[in-house]
């Protein structure tokens, strides 16, 4: 099956004047600076820019160098911090180094942030823009599949506590998201298949195409075939920025959609303990099998659906059961998710491949039904 390379390498966020593009690139890294200085000039904040933090970390800093080149010859000075990779450093902690370094460098409300990692770095870089001087300029890399499909999309930014996942932050547009794919090609087959979820997810909610490309192409995606990976990343960015551009701050209902298989996926996380035993995507591919299973129970959908995905997301290497789920335990960190209503667990369930819809439940037997059907061994 041909999969024809993208034609349209660029998507605009449309959120008034706090819009921004996002761009698959398919050109050296030289061209970063003018689409960075281009983003920048949009905003207030990054008019006349002169100065940046590069945040990254120690996995990925590497890649910084060809940046920082192309930022200066745009006029723009970039100064580093290098942090410990992993779910773990996306905490207080770290974001209280990242602030210390801004310090350090008497930056003002015209420094730019410039996140280059994956989901950890660019949540982290994020809430550090949003929360420094009130708000600073943000430009997003992201070097993972999982933070090019989704997390580097929408302004949600923000770090973990310890029992809860991501319950510290602030929404915080980027002024501008350069994506290149071929940072892929050395990222690890586990967090390769992290970042499918995602797009598995995207798929479930909004595109039956989506899915059924991912049914089709499973084997090429770990080929790192460049056609696939942009594929998957315009068509998951798109379905984003449509959903961000209607409901910015997740007031409307629309945005919400974007939490299925979150709701369990971020319980599993915090009763793992962010150790990296269970990735982020890997969580969200448990929690999407047992949402699906719950709606499956309500009489929403037929039990063939929730087998179609098991088989997906089981061909794309990542986990339809784990060991040892301690339930009560789960449903505790689930009583304490922020989307909560009057102590009801909010939920976002399929209606069909490419639909779904909330629902607040306090059935805590169908519940516990679907949660320990993902027992098992991973």
């Amino acid at each position: 099956m041909k999969v024809n390379m993208i034609e349209n390498r660029s998507i605009e966020v449309d959120l008034g004047d706090r819009s921004y593009e996002i761009v698959i690139a398919e050109r050296s890294r030289d061209d970063f600076g003018a689409f960075a200085r281009r983003s920048l000039e949009r905003s207030w904040g990054g008019r006349g820019c002169k100065r940046c933090l590069i945040v990254t970390d120690r996995n990925v800093s590497q890649l910084a160098g060809p940046f920082e080149d192309s930022l200066l010859r745009v006029g723009v000075e970039a100064n580093r911090i290098e942090l410990n990779p992993g779910e773990s450093t996306k905490s207080l902690a770290a974001v209280s180094e990242v602030l210390d370094r801004l310090v350090e460098l008497k930056a003002d409300r015209h420094f730019a942030i410039v996140a280059l990692g994956g989901g950890v770095i660019g949540d982290l870089a994020g809430f550090a823009a949003a929360i420094y001087a009130r708000g600073v300029p943000l430009i997003m890399i992201p070097t993972s599949l999982l933070a090019q499909v989704d997390s580097s999309v929408g302004g949600k930014t923000g770090v973990n506590h310890p029992q809860v996942k991501n319950i510290i932050g602030a929404f915080h547009q980027p002024a501008g998201v350069w994506i290149d794919v071929e940072t892929l090609t050395k990222l690890p087959d586990r967090e390769l298949a992290a970042g499918a979820a995602e797009v598995v997810k995207y798929g479930l909610i909004r595109d039956l195409n989506l899915f059924e490309f991912m049914e089709f192409n499973a084997s090429r995606l770990y080929r790192r075939d460049r056609s696939v990976l942009e594929r998957i990343v315009y068509q998951s960015c798109s379905i984003k920025a449509e959903v961000v551009a209607g409901d910015e701050r997740e007031q409307g209902g629309a945005r919400e959609i974007l939490n299925f298989g979150h709701t369990i996926g971020h319980a599993i996380e915090a009763v793992a303990g962010y150790d990296g035993r269970v990735l982020h995507g890997e969580a969200v591919s448990l929690g999407m099998i047992a949402e699906t299973r719950l709606a499956e129970s309500l009489g929403w959908i037929n039990s063939q659906i929730g087998d179609r995905l098991e088989r997906l997301l089981d061909n794309l290497g990542l986990p339809t059961a784990i060991k040892d789920l301690e339930f009560e335990r789960i449903i505790e960190a689930m009583r304490r998710d922020k989307k909560n209503r009057d102590g009801r667990i909010r939920f976002i369930l399929p209606r069909s491949i490419g639909e779904v819809e909330g629902i607040d439940l306090d059935e805590i037997g169908l519940i516990r039904v679907a949660v320990e059907r993902l027992q098992g061994s991973i």
